[in-house]
């Protein structure tokens, strides 16, 4: 493999930085070799060093500049060569819900093409307590190395599918009872009114265009968040994590103490 080969070819099978190959290992996800850069301070990357020889897998000392060429995002001094994302099928975020006693709670993602918008969606998603995360297989990024990074491992614990036809998996999930959710800025009602207890899929849409018009006509509810100031948009993972938050709000009330 050289540095010349096609972006999403190489980053489907490598990752980079210390977060995300110590959750990589701890989940227990296929490595086949771990490059470390040449001086790197070992004590820093202790655990990873101790989960690599429990599993037996390789850790090679090799120059800083190799890891650059291997991997265009801040490696941290410490590639890793690994089996290629699995993605989930659409039962498994239904399993998900159903072993932790909770209504369905999934994110669509409509054609999303930035890598770090897609792994800073993953994080929150993990952190707010999302079942999992839908994507179309055209038109939008998929699981790649710089999405790992962003996640900073949390692509390793939230199952991801990725489907031919988005408007088709959303009257699937109709019909087993979710409700759909969307964002518009007209026609809609504010963000903090959503019944976020029923069983919930919120859709996200891409950076530039925002939600398909097919997507849109297919919602239960529109939402939209209030905007004060001089923009008209915010970015497309902070919109998607005051979304993600408002249900765990919602689904989960403060309490004092906490």
């Amino acid at each position: 493999m050289n540095e010349h080969e096609h972006e999403n070819d190489i980053e489907s099978e490598l990752i980079g930085g210390k977060n995300p190959i110590v959750e990589a290992l701890r989940s227990g996800r296929e490595l086949n070799k771990i490059w470390v850069a040449e001086g790197l301070n070992m004590k820093s990357i202790g655990e990873i060093l101790s989960l690599a020889k429990k599993a037996g897998i390789i850790v090679q000392a090799v120059p800083k500049q190799k890891l650059d060429g291997l991997l265009d995002v801040n490696h941290q001094g410490i590639v890793a060569s690994v089996a290629a994302y699995e993605y989930a099928e659409l039962e498994d975020l239904f399993t998900v819900a159903t072993e932790r006693g909770e209504d369905p709670f999934f994110l669509i993602l409509d054609e999303l093409e930035d890598p770090h918008n897609l792994g800073s969606i993953l994080r929150t998603a993990d952190a707010s307590g999302v079942h999992g995360v839908i994507i179309p297989k055209r038109r939008a990024v998929g699981l790649t190395g710089v999405v790992a990074k962003s996640s900073t491992g949390a692509i390793e614990h939230i199952p991801v599918v990725r489907v031919n036809n988005l408007s088709q998996t959303v009257e699937e999930l109709k019909k087993r009872g979710v409700w759909i959710a969307g964002t518009d800025a007209a026609k809609s009602v504010d963000y903090r009114l959503m019944d976020a207890t029923l069983p919930l899929a919120v859709i996200i849409g891409s950076e530039g265009k925002g939600m398909s018009r097919i997507l849109k006509e297919k919602c239960d509810f529109l939402y939209h968040l209030p905007m004060v100031g001089h923009v008209t948009s915010l970015n497309a993972s902070v919109a998607a994590s005051l979304l993600m938050y408002e249900v765990l709000r919602k689904r989960q009330p403060h309490t004092s103490g906490r």
